[in-house]
């Protein structure tokens, strides 16, 4: 466990849900299947949840590592409102401990002055509404961790017709989980791997807890999710994984959840393994493909086919992309191919959005009334 120390300030805390005594002064968090036991003082794994006077309370409320506006296909989320601006955010901390962390600067930090922007869930309702966001994203680390205040702020944005989406691991326990969900419009799930041992190895979790949210997800919400596998040289790139993999998708969540295959590069604790070649990640589209997913995709690389969106009825495009721009759009404001009339699995509210690549940080002294 992480000790509180002497002379750390903690400013602000807020009472935490989904915990309970033990009887020999320490709580256990309840929010994760980790189920940190936490003596007085002490923080649990993700840093953020604290025994706090025999009590646990969340660290990072009102607190975040900063704020801006990103393309939705960022997420990535290619089906839920396309071409339209995300105000996407973050705090500190993680409950899994991947040593290929793409975000380590933010998910592994452990000094609380890399929070510099300090919001209210009203002030980023505010904020998302004044730079044109159709939602708002909990981003950068997980937000399962601060769940306190990722629910609270969704609930703001609701009242104000903004959309929240989660960009998460789906490592939550059963409890938290619905009361989570319940408040989110969209999530990307990263499904990291398809074997135990990787997510034992490099991530010190369970792949199990992550399919019990991804089957939840898709069997008991209305939330628009999709999925992403990032494929890492020499640990999770074999066809037989791709094959396993998407067969499980297809047989459990159906051939709709769209499912993207990103590029690693080296970063964190893994700086010796090489990039992932694009080849890689068109071989697992294709593989994908084969089995039935409608809908996948590649990512961090430039790929303007494996960008794209197909008619799975007559193979139309029907959104071109290029990087994070729009090109061609052969939706019907309904969602269908203008073409043959399919369906297309998604959230589509008329003609897209054109945000395009831009990324623009957003200061809250500036913005927020």
């Amino acid at each position: 466990m992480n000790e509180i120390k002497s002379n750390e300030v903690l400013g602000e805390t807020f009472p935490g849900r989904y915990w309970r005594e033990l009887g020999d002064g320490r709580i256990q968090c309840d929010v994760c299947p980790r189920e940190c036991k936490i003596h007085e003082g002490q923080r649990g794994l993700c840093f953020v949840r604290a025994n706090v006077g025999g009590a646990m309370v969340l660290t990072t409320y009102g607190r975040s590592s900063g704020f801006c506006v990103d393309p939705i296909e960022k997420k990535p989320l290619n089906h839920f409102l396309p071409g339209t601006p995300v105000l996407s955010f973050g705090t500190a901390g993680c409950n899994l401990t991947c040593k290929f962390c793409q975000n380590w600067n933010i998910s592994k930090a452990r000094q609380f002055d890399k929070l510099a922007d300090r919001a209210t869930p009203e002030m980023i309702a505010a904020a998302a509404e004044q730079t044109g966001c159709r939602s708002v994203a909990f981003t950068y680390n997980d937000p399962v961790i601060f769940l306190e205040y990722a629910v609270d702020v969704a609930q703001a944005c609701r009242e104000r017709g903004i959309k929240t989406v989660a960009v998460t691991a789906g490592y939550i326990s059963e409890a938290p989980r619905a009361e989570f969900y319940r408040h989110m419009d969209a999530a990307n799930v990263d499904l990291k791997a398809f074997t135990e041992d990787f997510y034992k190895g490099l991530c010190s979790s369970r792949l199990a807890s992550v399919l019990d949210t991804l089957k939840y997800l898709k069997h008991e919400t209305d939330v628009w999710f999709e999925i992403t596998n990032l494929v890492i040289p020499g640990h999770n790139d074999g066809d037989a994984e791709f094959e396993e993999m998407t067969q499980w998708v297809v047989e459990n969540l159906g051939p709709d959840v769209p499912l993207h295959f990103s590029c690693f590069h080296p970063d964190w604790k893994m700086t010796a393994t090489l990039n992932t070649p694009p080849d890689t990640v068109k071989r697992a589209r294709r593989i994908a493909l084969k089995n039935g997913v409608h809908h996948a995709y590649t990512g961090n690389t430039h790929d303007a086919e494996g960008g794209s969106t197909y008619c799975h009825g007559c193979g139309a495009v029907l959104i071109g992309r290029d990087w994070y721009e729009l090109s061609t759009w052969n939706l019907t404001g309904d969602g269908k191919c203008a073409k043959c009339g399919t369906a297309c699995a998604g959230v589509f509210h008329g003609p897209p959005g054109r945000w395009g690549r831009k990324r623009v940080p957003v200061s809250f002294s500036k913005t927020a009334a």
